[in-house]
Formats: C-alpha cells, sequence, structure tokens
C-alpha cells in the first residue's frame, strides 16, 4: 500500500535524516516511543525472519555505562533513550545487513516523529560487557549496535554530499 503523498515529499523526508548526537533534556512519549518501534518491527530482513531483538534503555546510569564502554556510544550519555540491537549471530553476514536495514529504519520512524538520533557501534570488547550490562544471555547473541534518540538540542544543518558524478557509475565501474 503506497502512502498517499507526493513521491518529491517523501524523497525530501527522507533526505532531510541527520545524525543527533546533542540532545534535549525531555523525554520521548511513550506513544512515539511504541510507533518507532511498530516501524522497526516491520523492517525487513531476509526470508522475514526478523532476527533482530530491541532493548529500549531510559534509565540515565544504564545509558552512562553504555556510553563508555568502547567503541562509538558516546552520544548515548545525553540521550533521552537508548535502543540495543540484538542478533542472535547464527548467520553473521546476512544479519548484519538486516541489522543496517533495520537501525536505519529506527532512526527514519523516529524522525517523523521530530525525535533525532545516532547510530554506533560497541567495539569487540565493549560488546561483551554491553550483553553483561543489558543482561542478554549466550554466547553467540551479538550487541553491536547502539542508536540514542531524543529531540534534537539545536536546529540541524544539512550536510555536504559528493555530487552523483562523484559516486555513481553507469553499466561499469570507471576509475576516477
Amino acid at each position: 500500500m503506497a502512502v498517499e503523498a507526493p513521491p518529491r515529499t517523501l524523497t525530501d523526508f527522507l533526505r532531510s535524516l541527520r545524525a543527533v548526537r546533542e540532545f534535549q533534556r525531555k523525554p520521548v512519549a511513550d506513544e512515539i516511543v511504541r510507533d518507532i518501534l511498530e516501524v522497526a518491527r516491520w523492517s525487513g530482513s531476509a526470508g522475514n525472519r526478523q532476527f533482530g531483538e530491541i532493548i529500549v534503555i531510559r534509565q540515565r546510569e544504564t545509558l552512562d555505562a553504555l556510553a563508555s564502554i568502547g567503541g562509538y556510544t558516546g552520544h548515548l550519555r545525553g540521550a533521552a533513550l537508548g535502543i540495543m540491537l540484538v542478533m542472535p549471530g547464527d548467520w553473521p553476514e546476512g544479519e548484519t545487513f538486516d541489522e543496517g536495514r533495520l537501525a536505519e529504519r529506527i532512526m527514519l520512524g523516529a524522525w517523523a516523529h521530530g525525535v533525532g538520533s545516532s547510530v554506533g557501534w560497541f567495539s569487540a570488547e565493549g560488546r561483551e560487557k554491553a550483553k553483561q550490562i543489558l543482561g542478554v544471555p549466550g554466547k553467540k547473541q551479538v550487541v553491536r549496535t547502539a542508536i540514542s534518540l531524543g529531540f534534537p538540542a539545536r536546529p540541524l544543518k544539512r550536510g555536504h554530499r559528493k555530487p552523483l558524478s562523484e559516486l555513481v557509475h553507469e553499466e561499469r565501474y570507471r576509475a576516477s
């Protein structure tokens, strides 16, 4: 079922997503979080298996602990909430692809409500520590992706992007 909106309106929305790493000290309403999670639930996955599980964290102490265990997770420190993705660890290549899809879907669902976000990851050493902090059982399960969410502390700037001519190749790769 297509959304009843002009395509350019939708693509403008998709292009407007920016990483937000500084947040207002304002909670995100439960109904917004629920809607973001519903969007996540409908994210595509290989074979429609829905590999990823989600942990929502609101407690400041937990966010601070996760922000300091290694990797690119410092932005959790000021977030209103964090979302951690838990993957089963059975099929690293496929799960990693779907993990990225799920993270982006969460970020877009949040942005539809004006909630900013940033995606980060735990270092190899930080992953085991994150599992301990979050109570994730099992040796195979992977906790790698951390998403911070909250209302942006300041207006967002439009980022610079390379022109399509530097990114897109027609028919064959051309060396620069």
